[in-house]
C-alpha cells in the first residue's frame, strides 16, 4: 500500500538541493502564454509516438507550428546584446551618491596610511567598449553561462509560461486531473493485485507441481520482494530523469509484467513459476514506487493528500480484490492457472487504456521537451530547462550513491525513517500473515467454497472505503484551516494524528478475528471485524509515509526507496511461516477457534509497536533538530535548503 508523496520541485532530480523558485533567478516568465491548452492526447504515448514518427507535422506543439514566432530572448545572441545595452547604460549613467562616499574612504584610507598623494587610478574601458574588444570565445561564454543577475531570469532559462501556464499539469481542469488520478489508480490496482490474487490456488498449485504448500506460497513471497527490488536498481529514480519523466517507466515495465503473464500461467516446472513471479513483481514495481509522486504532479499541497488518499485505496483494492477475483477463477475452472489469466486480461487492458490516454505529469519532462523544440525552432543551443542543468551534472557515483547507498543510509541511521519503516512494515507483513488466516477460518470453519472465500475479503475493502471519509473530514477541519493560517508551513509531526488512532484498530481487529472466528458465530462477525484492519492499515500509511515526506523533502526518493524494500522485505518473509504459526498455535488452544492463538500473537505485536506515532508525535522535532538530513523544527518551505545545506557543513 505504498503511497508516495513525491517532490514539490517537479523541475529537477531529487538527488541535489533545488533552487528556490520564487526567487527572481528562477522566477517563471509572465510573457509568451500558450495561447490556447493543448489537446488531451497531445502528451499520451501515441500522440508522442505520431508527432515524432511525422516529425512535428501531426499534432504539432506551437514550437512546431508554421506560424510560430519565437520570442526575442530566445533568439541566438540575444543575452549578449542584453549585457551590452545593460552596461552601456550603466556607463552612461552618473555616479551614485554611494559610489562617490566609497571613493572619498578610499582616498582617505590612502592618506591615512602615509602612502603620499594617491595615484591617478588607470581610466578604464566603458563595459560596452570591452564587450566590441573582446574575443568571439568570450561572447560565447556569455552565451552559455548561467545568468548571474539576481534582478532578472536568465532569458535561456525555460520555466512555466507564468502562473497560469496550461501544460503545467497543476493548472489543468478539475475533470482532467480526475480522470488521470483514475488512471493511475487502474494502474496501481491492475498490478498490486498480482501479489495475492493466485493465493485461492495454492493448495492446487502445490499438488500439481508436487510440493508442499510453504513452497507453493514462496510465489507471493518472491512477487513482494520483486516490487521492493525494483526501486532499489533504479525503477524509481528513473522517473525524475528530466528526459525520462514519469509515463515511460509506467508503461514499458507494465508492458513487461503483462508479457510475463503468459509463461507464467503457462510453465511447466515450479522453479520456472517463482522466477517468473518474481520478476512479475520487479517490473511491476513502477506504480507502487512512485505512483504517489504524480499524484503531486497533479495537485497542490494544500489538497493532495486528499488525492493521495484515493490512490491509496486503488492500492488497498488490489491485494482484496485479488483473492475475490482468484478464488472465483479456481471455483469456475479448478486449476491453478486461471488465478493467472485474470491478472494478464485486467493488466492488459490497463495497459491499452494508459498507452490511449495517459499524459505526461513530470514537470522536468515537459519542461525538457519544450526546452528541445525551442532550441530546434530558434536554432539557439543554450536553451536549457532547471532540470537539464542539474541533471547534466550528475555523475555515475551521484547516480549510484542516491540508488543504491542513500536509501540504506537514512533507514538505519535516522531514527525517524527507522521507526517508521518498522512500524509500516510490520502491518504489510501482518497483512500476508493475517490473509493466510481466511481459508483457515471461511473454508474449513463456515464452509466456504474458494469464490465465496473471496468475498470474505470485502469487509477490508469496505473498511477502507469508510475510513477515508473522516479522513477527509480531519483534512478539512483540522490540516487545512492550519496550513492556511501558516502559509502552507505546518510542522511534520501534524501528520501523525491520524495514526496514533490507527495504531490501535489492528489489535481490536486481531483479537475480534480470532476470537469470533467460530462456527456457533455467524460468519458476518469476523468480516465484520476484519474492516478495522484497513482502517488502521489506511490512516498509518497515509500519515507515516506523508510524514516522511515532510521530514525528508529533499530526499524524498532515497526515503521513499528504503521503505519500498523494507516494507516488501518483511512483507515478504512473514507468509513462508503463516500457515505453520497458524497451525501450530492451535495445537495448544481452543478447538473451536482455529486463529485464535495465532491472532492473539499478532495482535501482542501490534501493541507493542502501537506507540511509535505517539513517541515520534512527541520527539519527532527533537529528533529532526539532531538530524544532518532532516528539516529542523524552526525551518521550513523555502528555509528548508539552508538549513539542510548548514546541517551538512556543520558535519564536515
Amino acid at each position: 500500500m505504498l503511497v508516495d508523496y513525491g517532490n514539490d520541485h517537479g523541475n529537477a532530480p531529487n538527488l541535489h538541493h533545488q533552487p528556490d523558485p520564487n526567487s527572481p533567478a528562477h522566477r517563471p516568465k509572465p510573457h509568451h502564454a500558450r495561447p490556447y491548452t493543448l489537446p488531451w492526447y497531445q502528451d499520451t504515448f501515441w500522440g508522442s509516438m505520431i508527432n515524432k514518427l511525422s516529425k512535428g507535422k501531426t499534432f504539432p506543439y506551437p514550437e512546431e507550428r508554421a506560424d510560430f514566432v519565437p520570442p526575442e530572448e530566445y533568439l541566438p545572441g540575444y543575452k549578449t546584446k542584453r549585457a551590452a545595452k545593460r552596461d552601456s547604460s550603466s556607463a552612461a549613467a552618473p555616479a551614485s551618491p554611494s559610489s562617490s562616499a566609497s571613493s572619498a574612504s578610499e582616498t582617505t584610507h590612502v592618506a591615512a596610511t602615509g602612502s603620499g598623494a594617491a595615484t591617478p587610478s588607470k581610466p578604464v574601458k566603458p563595459a560596452m567598449e570591452q564587450s566590441n574588444s573582446n574575443s568571439g570565445e568570450k561572447q560565447e561564454n556569455l552565451e552559455t553561462a548561467p545568468d548571474s543577475l539576481e534582478d532578472d531570469s536568465d532569458p535561456y532559462l525555460i520555466d512555466w509560461n507564468g502562473e497560469h501556464d496550461p501544460d503545467n499539469p497543476q493548472n489543468w481542469s478539475m475533470p482532467r486531473k480526475a480522470f488521470v488520478t483514475f488512471l493511475l489508480c487502474l494502474l496501481t490496482f491492475s498490478v498490486y493485485m498480482g501479489s495475492a490474487i493466485y493465493t485461492p490456488g495454492v493448495e492446487i498449485l502445490a499438488g500439481y507441481f508436487g510440493v508442499g504448500v510453504v513452497p507453493a506460497t514462496l510465489g507471493l513471497t518472491l512477487f513482494v520482494l520483486g516490487y521492493g527490488i525494483g526501486p532499489m536498481i533504479g525503477f524509481s529514480a528513473a522517473s525524475e530523469i528530466p528526459a525520462i519523466g514519469r509515463s515511460a517507466p509506467y508503461l514499458f515495465t507494465l508492458f513487461i509484467f503483462v508479457i510475463l503473464q503468459v509463461p507464467t500461467a503457462l510453465v511447466g516446472n515450479i522453479a520456472g513459476f517463482m522466477i517468473l513471479r518474481f520478476l512479475a513483481g520487479l517490473f511491476g514495481s513502477p506504480p507502487l514506487a512512485t505512483g504517489g509522486a504524480s499524484i503531486g504532479d497533479l495537485y497542490r499541497p494544500r489538497n493532495r493528500p486528499l488525492a493521495i488518499g484515493v490512490w491509496g485505496l486503488s492500492a488497498v483494492c488490489g491485494p482484496v480484490l485479488g483473492p475475490l477475483i482468484g478464488g472465483w477463477a479456481v471455483q469456475r475452472y479448478e486449476t491453478w492457472r486461471w488465478t493467472i489469466w485474470p491478472l494478464l486480461i485486467i493488466s492488459g487492458f490497463a495497459l491499452v487504456v494508459l498507452v490511449l490516454t495517459l499524459p505526461e505529469t513530470s514537470s522536468s519532462n515537459i519542461l525538457y521537451r519544450r526546452a528541445k523544440r525551442l532550441r530546434k525552432a530558434t536554432g539557439n543551443p543554450n536553451l536549457r530547462s532547471k532540470g537539464e542543468i542539474f541533471s547534466a551534472h550528475l555523475t555515475g557515483k551521484e547516480i549510484a550513491l542516491m540508488t543504491f547507498v542513500r536509501p540504506f543510509l537514512l533507514s538505519f541511521r535516522e531514527p525517524i525513517v527507522l521507526g517508521i519503516n518498522l512500524h509500516i512494515g510490520l502491518v504489510y507483513g501482518i497483512l500476508y500473515i493475517w490473509l493466510e488466516a481466511f481459508p483457515i477460518v471461511f473454508v474449513q470453519t463456515y464452509g466456504f467454497n474458494y469464490g465465496q472465500l473471496g468475498l470474505a475479503f470485502l469487509g477490508i475493502f469496505i473498511g477502507a472505503i469508510l475510513t477515508y471519509i473522516p479522513f477527509v473530514f480531519w483534512h478539512r477541519w483540522s490540516y487545512a484551516p492550519l496550513f492556511d493560517r501558516n502559509d502552507g508551513k505546518v510542522a511534520p509531526e501534524k501528520w501523525l494524528e491520524p495514526g496514533i488512532l490507527g495504531a490501535w484498530a489492528i489489535p481490536i481487529c486481531m483479537f475480534g478475528f480470532g476470537w469470533t472466528a467460530n462456527a456457533s458465530i455467524h460468519w458476518i462477525v469476523p468480516i465484520i471485524l476484519s474492516s478495522f484492519f484497513s482502517v488502521g492499515t489506511f490512516l498509518l500509511f497515509q500519515s507515516g509515509l506523508a510524514y516522511l515526506g515532510d521530514c525528508y523533502p529533499e530526499y524524498i526518493a532515497s526515503v521513499y526507496a528504503g521503505n519500498d524494500f523494507f516494507r516488501a522485505s518483511i512483507g515478504a518473509a512473514l507468509p513462508l511461516v503463516a500457515r505453520a504459526m497458524f497451525n501450530n498455535l492451535q495445537k495448544n488452544g481452543p478447538a473451536a477457534f482455529p486463529v485464535a492463538w495465532g491472532c492473539v500473537l499478532i495482535g501482542c505485536i501490534s501493541i507493542l509497536m502501537g506507540p511509535i506515532p505517539f513517541l515520534l508525535y512527541k520527539f519527532g522535532p527533537k529528533l529532526r533538530s539532531m538530524s544532518k538530513y532532516a528539516i529542523d523544527p524552526s525551518a521550513g518551505g523555502d528555509d528548508q535548503k539552508q538549513n539542510t545545506e548548514k546541517k551538512q557543513d556543520s558535519s564536515n
